[in-house]
């Protein structure tokens, strides 16, 4: 398991396919100093 990230930390690179086509890199697309990442899994 990974660590969990803390005030200040750096937010890990990570990559994935989008549904539609292409794909999405954060923290890439973030162009400001604060930002919100949610996960959600939706329903299987």
């Amino acid at each position: 398991m990974a660590e969990k990230l803390d005030t200040g930390n750096k937010f890990p690179k990570m990559a994935w396919k989008l549904v539609g086509g292409g794909s999405l890199t954060i923290p890439d697309v973030f162009d400001t100093k604060y930002n919100i990442v949610l996960f959600y899994r939706g329903h299987w």
